[in-house]
């Protein structure tokens, strides 16, 4: 029997809880001074480090995963960065209509820019990042400056941009470097998955465990689902190279984790559907005994024989089956002249097979009825309301046989009818063969790429277990946009709504073999291809036809250092300053960063008017309203107030007067005041 605690909660405990939740890896395991016993504390120097953009010394020693360079890659995870995305309407299909975005440029940069404009609204997150086989590339991010250095690169505009540098076996940190790598990439993931949302990270033996313990990290240990075993292809390497020293690799790994289990809903499609004849068939052939054999044709009259209850208290009411008809298949097959596939089909519903499941109801139905008189009858049948399983919080009604009560397992709960067939129900497991998906893989999309490609069939699978079919797709190491092509077949075959990000750095790497000039104009010409022969074939009739995306480039600001640092601002320099935007950006480049910095969709529609004479942007109608022409009256300003957008923004030397300028604020106030008013 439990005890009473007979003392208050324990608040720090809660408190360790509740920070938990917002920083998992802020949590550790400490041995109590006083009992010995392991409890859970607060790494505070962790807890700094989050909570700060530059390196915090901590020299205690923890049980966690460390290696050289974690606090710099965590620093570098939380550093603001002064860039921006740059439209590139050239290379964009349907830049104005459509809903998917392309990001060229660094991934990290690219993670912090959007982090703000999709926080908690990613749905799935699918990344194929770099192997560390000693052989392929991984991005360097440079933590080899002292922390002044590195403060000031964080938030200049003339940074040097990360490239990629091979991570060979003879690197002194060859697992340290690619952990750095890949660490504060996740960190930032994590906060756009949204609460039923999950990510999927192919990766091979190498660094699988190390991904699984960073993983554990961000993303919590509670929210591990899986990890899944893929075999990708049938001989590894025609040369057999390294097969003298140890066996051929044929097997990569997906590691699963969701942003939270307690708001998961589960996977959509999580099972295989095999033909029920296919499957009694398959059985014969192979000397197995096939079990779903009988039908309760007729569950009989029900008599209440009384209740008891399972282990938490609850109500049990059993009852005793009188006059039920119970017939094999065979039997229905010789009585009315059916083949075996259509008897499984007519009486799918009522067809079973019984068990001896360990169970903790069944012992307490057999010691009822045998203390209330006996088994007087072959049937009986029980009604509950399970608190677990796939019939959890329904009223449910099981069914036992004979004198060993031997429970009834129903083929219609690991059956589905499609199209009048009747289907057996796999779930999947772990492990996933593709290994025939392989074999052309290197062509599949119409684009030959050597390195990195994953099936496509995979890939739908991946995007398919979203139950949401407007879920939003995350790729930040797009390759040649597999995940893109996926997302667009998914919605072509059941009319969904998904929408893809895809993020590619403009590398070289194999792209010139293929005949592009970089890893990103491959990768988008894959989409234009996949997109034209998916329009080409037979669609759902729902669907948006939406084959098009957005293409956006990691750049440095549109702003001048003045407007960063302007303590550094000489008086000799004050007429160049006039004007703290670069003299080669656009209006529209003005826009996106604006976008970017208010948190506002990407993708929205975009309408441009002349308004009394003047170029004004007008983001999905009136979410945001954007003028930055010069010379902005008082007239124009009226105009827009009377629009009543949720935010407007000017530049803020273009108003034709001070006087305008200082009554812009006042003028909204009037005319709209829940327009939020801003300048750059």
């Amino acid at each position: 029997m439990d005890k009473l605690k007979m003392h208050s909660s324990d608040l720090s405990q809660d408190n360790i809880a509740k920070i938990g939740d917002l920083f998992p890896s802020c949590v550790t395991e400490v041995r109590d001074e006083v009992t010995g016993a392991l409890r859970l504390a607060v790494d505070f120097d962790q807890l700094r480090q989050e909570l700060s953009h530059h390196i915090v010394d901590g020299p205690q020693e923890r049980y966690r995963l460390d290696w050289p360079g974690k606090r710099e890659a965590l620093a570098l995870a939380n550093a603001p960065i002064a860039k921006t995305l740059r439209p590139s309407r050239n290379g964009s299909m349907d830049f104005d209509t459509t809903r998917n975005l392309f990001i060229e440029g660094d991934n990290l940069d690219a993670l912090k820019l959007i982090q703000n404009n999709y926080l908690g609204l990613i749905d799935i997150i699918y990344i194929d990042p770099p192997y560390n086989t000693g052989q392929d590339f991984i991005y360097s991010d440079d933590f080899s400056e002292s922390e002044n250095k590195y403060l000031v690169r964080t938030n200049q505009t003339d940074e040097l941009k990360n490239k990629f540098v091979a991570n060979t076996e003879t690197n002194g940190r060859f697992h340290s470097d690619w952990l750095s790598m890949i660490y504060p990439r996740l960190k930032i993931a994590k906060k756009l998955l949204s609460r039923t949302g999950a990510i999927f990270i192919s990766i091979d033996d190498e660094e699988q465990d190390n991904l699984k313990k960073i993983c554990d990290e961000v993303f919590g240990e509670e929210n591990f689902v899986n990890t899944i075993s893929v075999n990708m292809k049938n001989v590894a390497g025609a040369s057999g190279g390294g097969e003298d020293k140890r066996l051929k690799k044929n097997i990569e790994y997906l590691h699963v984790y969701v942003a939270s289990r307690m708001d998961f809903e589960g996977f959509n499609n999580a099972y295989d559907l095999f033909p029920i004849s296919d499957m009694v068939q398959e059985y014969r052939d192979e000397g197995k005994s096939w079990k779903y054999t009988s039908i309760l044709v007729d569950p009989g009259e029900k008599v209440f024989l009384g209740s008891t209850v399972d282990g938490d208290g609850n109500d049990i009411s059993i009852y005793e089956r009188r006059r039920f008809v119970i017939k094999s298949i065979a039997q229905v097959q010789r009585e009315e002249g059916l083949s075996e596939e259509d008897a499984y089909n007519k009486y799918a519903s009522m067809i079973f097979q019984t068990a001896m499941p360990q169970s903790s109801i069944r012992p307490r139905v057999m010691s009822f009825v045998q203390e209330n008189g006996g088994a007087q009858s072959d049937l009986y049948s029980i009604e509950y309301v399970p608190r677990s399983g796939r019939n959890k919080g329904n009223l449910y009604e099981q069914f036992y046989k004979g004198e060993s009560f031997r429970l009834f397992a129903w083929l219609r709960d690991v059956a589905e009818e499609k199209d009048g067939k009747i289907y057996k129900k796999e779930m999947r497991g772990t492990y996933w063969d593709y290994a025939s998906e392989t074999k052309n893989l290197t062509k599949e999309g119409d684009i030959p790429f050597q390195n990195g490609k994953k099936p496509l069939a995979m890939l739908k699978r991946i995007v398919g277990m979203q139950k949401k079919q407007c879920a939003t797709v995350l790729d930040f190491f797009a390759g040649s946009s597999s995940t893109a092509h996926a997302v667009l077949s998914c919605n072509a075959e059941d009319g969904g709504n998904r929408r893809f990000i895809m993020v590619q750095l403009p590398e070289v790497g194999d792209s010139e073999a293929a005949g592009f000039k970089n890893v990103a104009e491959l990768s988008k010409e894959r989409i234009r291809r996949a997109g034209k022969k998916i329009l080409e074939g037979e669609y759902h009739p729902d669907w948006n036809r939406d084959v098009g995306f957005r293409v956006l480039k990691v750049d440095t600001s549109n702003m001048k250092d003045v407007y960063y640092r302007p303590d550094e601002l000489k008086q000799s320099d004050l007429l160049d300053m006039v004007d703290n935007v670069k003299e080669d950006r656009t209006p529209e480049d003005l826009l996106f960063q604006v976008l970017v910095d208010w948190g506002v969709d990407l993708t929205l529609p975009i309408r441009r008017e002349t308004v009394q004479g003047k170029t004004v942007f007008f983001v999905d109608d009136n979410a945001l309203v954007a003028c930055f022409d010069r010379g902005v009256t008082e007239e124009l300003v009226k105009e827009l107030a009377k629009r009543e957008p949720l935010r407007v923004v000017f530049r803020d030397n273009g108003f034709v007067s001070d006087a305008v300028k200082i009554n812009v604020e006042q003028i909204f106030r009037q005319l709209s005041p829940s327009t939020d008013v801003k300048a750059i």
